[in-house]
C-alpha cells in the first residue's frame, strides 16, 4: 500500500454512500459499540449528528474516498488529561497497515490540538487481535486486562487496555 495515497479529514454528508459500505459491514462493526448502518439516510444521520459533531473524529481516506475513521474523545474536568481512541477500516483493506499510518498521523495532531491531554487510552476486546497488533505498531503499551468490563453487542466482555502518553516515541 502507498501511503501517501492515505489521508485524514473531517467526515463530509457526501461521504454517505462510502461509509454505508463499511459503516454497514458486521465484520467491522463487531467490535464497535454501534450496529450495522443499514441505508445511505441511516448513513447521511450518523455522519450529521455522530461524526461531524465529534470532538475530533477523522475520516480515514484513501483518494479521497472514506474507508474507515479515527475518533479521539477528550475526556473532561480531573480526567481532562486522557482521551479515548478508537478507529475501524474497511474489512477489504484489513493488513495493509492503513490504521497504523493513520493512528501516527493523527496522534501528534491530537496531542497539539488538545494541550491538556497527555494520554490516550484504548480499550479493545481480548478477541481483537488485530486491533491489538495495531497499537503496538504504533507504539500503545498493553496495560492490563479490564475483566468483565462492559457490555458489547448483547454480552459482557473481558478488554485490554492500551495507553499512549505524550512523551511515548512513535514507532
Amino acid at each position: 500500500m502507498d501511503h501517501s495515497r492515505i489521508s485524514l479529514r473531517p467526515f463530509k454528508a457526501s461521504d454517505a454512500d462510502d461509509f454505508l459500505k463499511w459503516g454497514g459491514d458486521d465484520r467491522v462493526t463487531r467490535y464497535l459499540r454501534w450496529n450495522s448502518i443499514t441505508s445511505k439516510e441511516e448513513a447521511l444521520a450518523y455522519i450529521e449528528k455522530v461524526a461531524m459533531p465529534h470532538p475530533w473524529r477523522q475520516s480515514i481516506c484513501l483518494d479521497d474516498c472514506s474507508i474507515g475513521y479515527v475518533s479521539v474523545k477528550p475526556e473532561s474536568g480531573d480526567y481532562r488529561c486522557k482521551a479515548h481512541v478508537s478507529y475501524a477500516v474497511a474489512a477489504e483493506y484489513w493488513g495493509q497497515g492503513i490504521v497504523t499510518e493513520a493512528l501516527r498521523r493523527a496522534i501528534p495532531t491530537v496531542f497539539k490540538q488538545f494541550p491538556e491531554v497527555l494520554r490516550l487510552e484504548a480499550l479493545v476486546e481480548v478477541e481483537n487481535k488485530g486491533s491489538q497488533r495495531v497499537l503496538h505498531k504504533v507504539g500503545f503499551v498493553m496495560e492490563g486486562t479490564l475483566r468483565k468490563y462492559a457490555f458489547c453487542k448483547g454480552d459482557i466482555k473481558d478488554f485490554l487496555i492500551f495507553s499512549f502518553l505524550a512523551t511515548d516515541e512513535l514507532r
